[in-house]
């Protein structure tokens, strides 16, 4: 890379702290359809064992915070993209001996999930890259606004005694960049005429359910449709240093009401991704919530309370 890309890279990055809001509560189309088999109960992308999900590689700490983990490295051969062009982003997950990993045991009807979003989490994708025969994967993406973004790959390698891994590396969108500040706290996203309300507790430590109720019209939603395995699939991210937490999918119907199981590994404000699929298309609604410290209440909020009632949503 030459010494102007660098300083392209750096600056775009350093505008992270200021990244652009591009509307999350946006309609999203997934590369590769995912599986339309609703599994009877699973759990997170690998997370722990909570709803039948496998035990992660390391339950110390959140993922996505690091690029090697476990033996396995994320090799990003995209680190920088152009606002407003549509790009192709290719990687690869190298093995303890540099070799690319060509084998996964499939979560959710992938191999692996890619997880893209802005540092300030006003921006977000959840793509289904393709491998090559080779291990090198790809995407194509289009990012209207600069500024800094973190990518997240998860996944399980077929190796035996491998667990799930959510390894994260930098993204740098060069362009011109606007402020924005993180979207007030609420319980309730509109989306394409859908309503989302927000139930439950995101507690610091301990493992609390969150329930999201889907309706339109003022009606219920009662007939979603399958996505990843699930009538529903969430994302967590904890602002500031975009930590990924695993969601846990539980068992249930159609609809209206989705609900998850998840751990907040600090108190903190957290962004929730939830896309469900309804009438052939996947949308997604965002929410901002907070997280009391264990064992204190947050304005008034039940211990370890995870969303301020007011706001709207974004």
């Amino acid at each position: 890379m030459n010494n102007a890309l660098r300083i392209t890279a750096f600056a775009a990055a350093l505008a992270a702290t200021f990244g652009t809001a591009y509307g999350v509560g946006r309609s999203v189309d997934p590369l590769v359809a995912a599986e339309d088999r609703p599994a009877q109960q699973h759990g997170g992308h690998g997370g722990g064992e909570e709803g039948g999900a496998k035990k992660p590689a390391a339950d110390h700490a959140p993922g996505g915070l690091q690029i090697s983990e476990g033996g396995y490295t994320l090799d990003l051969a995209t680190p920088t993209v152009r606002a407003g062009a549509r790009t192709e982003i290719r990687f690869a997950v190298k093995d303890d001996s540099g070799r690319k990993v060509t084998a996964y045991q499939r979560e959710h009807g992938k191999e692996l999930h890619f997880i893209l979003a802005s540092t300030d989490l006003t921006q977000y994708r959840h793509l289904h890259p393709v491998r090559a025969a080779d291990g090198t994967w790809s995407t194509p993406v289009d990012l209207p606004e600069a500024g800094g973004y973190r990518v997240f790959a998860d996944f399980t390698p077929a190796a035996a005694g491998a667990g799930n891994l959510t390894l994260g590396a930098d993204l740098a969108v060069s362009g011109a960049f606007r402020p924005a500040a993180l979207p007030a706290p609420g319980t309730t996203a509109e989306v394409d005429g859908y309503r989302v309300a927000l139930g439950g507790e995101l507690r610091a430590g301990r493992s609390g359910e969150l329930k999201l109720s889907i309706s339109r019209n003022g009606r219920p939603v009662t007939d979603l449709q399958p996505y990843l395995g699930a009538y529903g699939h969430l994302v967590a991210l904890r602002s500031g240093d975009l930590a990924y937490l695993h969601v846990h999918p539980n068992e249930g119907g159609p609809g209206p009401d989705v609900s998850f199981t998840a751990t907040a590994p600090s108190a903190g404000t957290y962004r929730l991704f939830l896309d469900f699929k309804h009438e052939g298309k996947v949308r997604t609604a965002a929410f901002t919530v907070r997280v009391a410290e264990a064992g204190k209440d947050d304005g008034g909020h039940r211990e370890g309370g995870a969303g301020e009632p007011a706001g709207h949503a974004h």
